[in-house]
């Protein structure tokens, strides 16, 4: 048997402190940049 005791004024925090999509769910944080011109696989020198 497992007993605890939950303080549920916390829940509304906690929910704040849970990032569920990550952090790549925010524009001010992650930018993609993605580079579409054709390049060499293999370069010789």
């Amino acid at each position: 048997m497992l007993v605890a005791t939950l303080d549920l004024t916390e829940l509304e925090q906690a929910r704040f402190d849970f990032d569920v999509t990550g952090h790549y769910a925010r524009p001010d944080v992650f930018t993609l940049h993605v580079n579409e011109q054709p390049r060499h696989s293999v370069v010789r020198h």
